[in-house]
């Protein structure tokens, strides 16, 4: 009977000192974060994040969990970019948090799709999928709206025609290799369907 005391008083006090050996993550440094930003991403990615150069995405409003992702990626070599993979290899991770939250704290300013001929199409490939090619609706995963799912899925609207072609063109040729799931529905899209899709994201709000 006192061993099976013993062993519930033990059981009992287990989590209690779990709890004291592990400490919760700090909270992001948003000042640390903005002078990141302003002294090492500003050059390519505007003061803020902001609607710069179409070659390099918006992050602005963008989940900062997705954000963190990309930069330890980027840094493991993951994903390629050796511009990216020469800044992420200087950051360390309270660096990434920080930046990531800073850029997650902006409001995002809205973007426009730029053809006309085109907004049916990518409508239907974000809403609908391509039934045909087995395609998945975008909506299923990055929200009807594009604000996507944070942890999961990263916020599309508004971003940057351009970029966001460049990036399903990558996918579809492996050249972006650190998402299996995206590769396999950009490898089955037509360029024109991706530029499709891509210009109605860069109107969705």
């Amino acid at each position: 009977m006192k061993s099976l005391i013993a062993l519930i008083f033990a059981a009992a006090l287990a989590p209690a000192f779990a709890a004291e050996g592990s400490a919760p993550a700090a909270k992001p440094d948003l000042t640390k974060g903005q002078a990141i930003a302003t002294q090492v991403c500003a050059a390519c990615h505007a003061a803020d994040g902001n609607r710069g150069s179409p070659a390099y995405p918006i992050l602005q409003g963008q989940h900062p969990e997705y954000l963190a992702k990309q930069l330890h990626e980027f840094k493991a070599g993951k994903r390629k970019n050796p511009i990216m993979q020469g800044f992420a290899a200087q950051l360390s991770d309270e660096d990434m948090r920080n930046v990531a939250a800073f850029y997650a704290s902006k409001q995002a300013k809205p973007g426009f799709a730029t053809s006309k001929d085109t907004v049916a199409l990518g409508e239907s490939i974000y809403r609908g999928g391509i039934a045909a090619k087995a395609v998945p609706a975008c909506a299923g995963c990055h929200n009807p709206t594009g604000a996507g799912i944070p942890s999961q899925y990263p916020r599309l609207g508004g971003q940057h025609g351009a970029y966001t072609q460049a990036q399903l063109a990558a996918f579809a040729s492996g050249a972006r290799a650190n998402n299996p799931q995206m590769m396999a529905i950009a490898s089955k899209m037509s360029e024109a369907e991706m530029k499709a899709v891509a210009d109605y994201i860069a109107g969705l709000r």
